[in-house]
């Protein structure tokens, strides 16, 4: 490189008239692998004193490198490191050359003998192609899919993302829009028989010898008392206190748990699982596992679900004095091994159907042509959300924010008052959680039936007023009820189950909507359709 700079310069000076030559700058052979000891400035200053500045970012100097050698560094990569030298941002990009050379030139080597560093980004470039990866189009954010999904697609399903997942919204029928087609399934699943897609739900298999002492540390209710083959609804708290999941949970054996949670939460729980097990309770001999996508569940609710599946199952007696509600059996269906819950989150006689992720399809075709007699209808998200609202059951992160204790939401029945420790106990201890005038869960129902409120739309205590007015809470879930014949809401408002029968306001684009503060359950109130 020095050789041919010369013979340029040379050129372009005899070129400018001038005499000029480039000797003494060719080097060959053996003295072209020892490199050219340059000086690091063009000074006649001690080199041990002048600021010869290598690395300009983290300011290296060419004595840095020399002392590294005279404490013994020998190794380029020991040098780099005990200098620093080409570990700023440009990872040696305006450093490194000159630093190998004055190595060499220390360690009386030469520059190949000495070796290089490594090029790291961005001395060697990487494209936007590569820090992207696959996450482009369709794989920019990963969805989900059930074994149902592709019925579900063949039939018509409209799509909703939830969480990672997609799920059926509803299945409408020609000349339907969202909200004839949610009616039509609403009535369907009230007056004969539904079947949903729950494939989504979080499930985790909790099993050993401790299992019962570790849930019952964990979730706020008793757990070493249920037995086998009995249900329990399951309420999962932060150390705050603040609602974090909830969700059915089956006892299989008196060392196993099914653990169901909400669909977004699956893996939250499962860390928080890990977590407590890990490192505050590593005494207890118990085993985790995700089975989320080891299952598809399919639900089954309405009077007639014990019809449609009866000539389905097999080892299992659907009687309801043998199999109550919150029952729990393993047997087969379709001949393929099941767990067999008999649960609800619609209010009405309900089942849930787990079998192997890979018979999923199977088993949904079989019992939906089981169904054909009692006009079975699909259902998907929509009318779940109505279903459950009907009955004033809570979907966690839609009903509650993450400041909602059991009891601001109405299920302060969950919570085991006889219990030593739980997480999340002490602080429901706190003044502040004792407060009467906490936002509290309750249902709306609007003056004029026909109005359904906006999800989010704020709650003030008078029509009018200055504005700003003071916002005492929100619209949570509100939808319209076909069973009702007219809308329903869900809210928080402060000291709301004080506010029983008075009357609220939500502004809304058109106007200002008037509502009155109800109980949270708008349909059955005796749950005698969960027991048929």
């Amino acid at each position: 490189a020095l050789a041919d700079g010369a013979a340029a310069g040379a050129a372009a000076a005899r070129d400018a008239g001038f005499a000029a030559k480039a000797g003494g700058f060719a080097v060959e052979g053996e003295a072209a692998m020892t490199g050219i000891a340059c000086r690091d400035l063009p000074t006649d200053r001690d080199a041990a004193f002048a600021k010869a500045f290598v690395d300009f970012q983290n300011d290296v100097q060419a004595k840095d490198i020399r002392l590294a050698v005279r404490e013994g560094f020998r190794s380029v990569e020991h040098i780099k490191r005990y200098t620093t030298n080409g570990m700023a941002t440009d990872q040696g990009k305006t450093s490194n050359i000159n630093g190998l050379q004055i190595a060499a030139n220390a360690l009386d080597r030469s520059a190949p003998s000495v070796g290089l560093t490594t090029f790291r980004p961005p001395y060697t470039p990487t494209t936007f192609g590569a820090f992207a990866g696959y996450n482009r189009g369709s794989l920019f954010e990963v969805t989900r899919r059930t074994p149902i999904d592709a019925w579900a697609a063949a039939n018509g399903a409209v799509w909703e993302p939830v969480s990672l997942w997609r799920r059926a919204r509803y299945f409408p029928k020609a000349g339907e829009d969202l909200h004839a087609a949610v009616a039509r399934e609403c009535r369907g699943v009230r007056a004969s028989v539904g079947l949903f897609d729950a494939s989504t739900l979080g499930k985790i298999e909790v099993v050993g010898p401790d299992a019962a002492t570790f849930m019952n540390r964990l979730y706020t209710n008793a757990w070493t008392k249920l037995e086998p083959g009995r249900c329990r609804y399951g309420l999962l708290l932060g150390e705050d206190g603040f609602i974090r999941d909830d969700g059915v949970i089956g006892r299989m054996a008196h060392d196993r748990f099914h653990v169901t949670t909400s669909t977004g939460g699956a893996a939250r729980v499962l860390n928080t699982m890990e977590d407590y097990l890990q490192t505050e309770w590593p005494e207890l001999d118990v085993f985790l596992t995700s089975t989320t996508e080891q299952w598809a569940v399919i639900a089954v609710q309405g009077p007639n679900a014990r019809n449609v599946i009866a000539s389905l199952v097999e080892g299992i007696d659907l009687a309801p004095e043998a199999f109550p509600h919150m029952a729990v059996a393993e047997g087969r269906i379709c001949g393929v091994p099941m767990r067999l819950f008999r649960v609800s989150f619609t209010g009405e006689l309900g089942f849930e159907i787990n079998v192997p992720a890979r018979y999923g399809r199977a088993v949904w075709e079989a019992v939906h042509a089981a169904g054909r007699p009692y006009d079975i209808v699909p259902y998907g998200t929509e009318t779940m959300h109505v279903l459950r609202a009907e009955k004033g059951y809570i979907v966690v992160g839609q009903d509650t924010d993450g400041t909602l204790t059991p009891d601001d939401a109405g299920l302060g029945w969950a919570v085991g008052k006889a219990k030593a420790d739980f997480v999340g106990k002490r602080s429901l201890s706190r003044l502040d959680m004792l407060k009467p005038d906490r936002k509290q869960l309750v249902g709306l129902l609007t003056q004029d039936p026909r109005i359904v409120l906006q999800e989010g739309g704020q709650i003030v205590a008078e029509r009018d007023g200055p504005i700003p007015r003071r916002m005492i809470g929100h619209v949570t879930s509100a939808y319209w009820s076909e069973a009702l014949g007219r809308s329903i809401a869900l809210a928080v408002i402060e000291g709301g189950r004080s506010l029983q029968g008075q009357t609220i306001y939500v502004p809304m684009p058109d106007t200002v909507h008037a509502a009155t503060v109800s109980g949270m359950v708008f349909l059955d109130p005796e749950g005698q359709r969960l027991a048929a």
